[in-house]
């Protein structure tokens, strides 16, 4: 017994405080791999997607199977720990007041049995019940995420004080839009940012010059819900979130129902979210234990997020993709229509004969962005038949004029 003891208190005082390790950005969200112990010793090494904005933990069912409860998949049967960079992080409630009691597995097809949702390749989320015992840097220019005991991680740049839930750390962000106080949470695990309906229309009543557009191309291509065709987009001019002063931010009407993944982790007061899509020139730091959020300025670049083919995808759990629909360019079908167009419900096989089955939902947007004006080559199915379109990249939800420009007419 004191051998065991001596031993683990060497593991302990070796084990790092804190580490760095690479991130991947997959259609603004943030990815890292991780090794995930479950409960019966097996060690898996496995994708994680950081998930700032959602309290439950999640995991593939490829994991819970392995599991192997007398040979039955360990339904809300939470992994021991995850391992970080050689780091240590306690899952299934080992850190007290965790608020994680269980793992939610999507039960699916066993064509989805290695990610938590369709378009993914993660297999566990980091939730923020985990998170916030922590420091957390996300640096989204350079491709890095650190997290550490707290107090280990030297933040910089302008620093906010937050709102932080005490039981599932979710954070809220003291925010101002056209003089307006209101609250939105961070969610660096958001694609795209969010308003209530009745701002946004409030704001897109009062601005009719900001661009608009409706329907879900882009970041706005969440996770493929129907509802998201309707989606109503606008740029706003500029917002203020904690210390920083945003320009030209993309913001989603929420909508009334929602998918699950969806659910905006906010109270009544709160109005929206502000997703990762706003904050890629950012390095993010959050300081859970002082409620202090911190955003160094790390590189000048204009993502072209909407500078794409205005296909509508949803994803399938069998690795292929659906399309929704179309999006309108300038009062206009931005694809071809008829027997040789693309319809609601036919297949996407590939873009440029480079084949999308098994793709991430934010590798195939990366495959259908470019140049406005460039061309591009799908290839169709429907009906078992296999056709090729040609499809130009548009610039969807122009920028805002500069202050000389003002009145003109823009690109809707």
């Amino acid at each position: 017994m004191l051998c065991w003891f001596a031993s683990a208190q060497e593991k302990t005082a070796s084990a790092p405080q804190v580490v760095t390790v690479p991130l991947t950005i997959d259609h603004n969200r943030v990815v890292i791999e991780v090794s995930v112990l479950l409960s019966n010793g097996a060690m898996h090494r496995v994708h994680a997607w950081v998930d700032n904005g959602t309290p439950d933990l999640y995991i593939s069912r490829r994991l819970a199977t392995s599991m192997d409860c007398n040979g039955q998949i360990c339904l809300g049967t939470a992994p021991v720990e995850m391992t970080i960079g050689g780091m240590t992080i306690p899952l299934g409630g080992r850190i007290p007041g965790t608020g994680i009691k269980e793992a939610n597995i999507l039960l699916r097809s066993d064509a989805a049995t290695s990610v938590i949702a369709s378009g993914m390749n993660a297999e566990i989320n980091i939730p923020s019940t985990v998170l916030r015992h922590y420091d957390v840097l996300i640096d989204f220019p350079d491709h890095k995420f650190s997290i550490g005991a707290p107090g280990t991680i030297h933040f910089r740049g302008p620093a906010g004080k937050v709102q932080i839930n005490s039981e599932n750390g979710l954070i809220q962000v003291p925010s101002q839009i056209e003089k307006k106080k209101l609250t939105l949470a961070l969610d660096l695990g958001a694609s795209i940012s969010f308003l209530s309906a009745e701002m946004f229309d409030t704001l897109s009543a009062a601005h009719p010059d900001w661009p608009h557009m409706t329907g879900a191309v882009g970041p706005v291509n969440v996770w493929g819900a129907d509802e998201e065709t309707k989606s109503r987009v606008m740029r706003i001019d500029r917002l203020q979130y904690g210390p920083l002063f945003l320009t030209d931010v993309a913001v989603v009407a929420l909508p009334t129902n929602h998918v699950d993944f969806l659910e905006p982790p906010t109270r009544e007061s709160e109005v929206g979210i502000l997703g990762s899509s706003a904050l890629l020139n950012y390095r993010v730091g959050i300081d859970y234990a002082h409620s202090t959020v911190y955003f160094e300025f790390g590189r000048m670049f204009s993502f072209p997020d909407f500078d794409v083919i205005g296909l509508m995808l949803r994803p399938e759990y069998d690795g292929g993709f659906t399309t929704l629909g179309v999006a309108d360019f300038e009062g206009k079908p931005s694809l071809p229509a008829g027997p040789d167009g693309v319809r609601a419900g036919d297949h996407l096989i590939a873009v440029d004969n480079i084949p999308v089955g098994g793709s991430t939902l934010g590798q195939v947007w990366n495959m259908l962005g470019g140049t406005p004006g460039q061309e591009r080559t799908l290839t169709i199915e429907r009906g078992g038949r296999q056709f090729t379109v040609a499809a130009k990249v548009q610039h969807f939800l122009g920028e805002l004029p500069d202050e000389d420009e003002k009145g003109r007419k823009k690109k809707k």
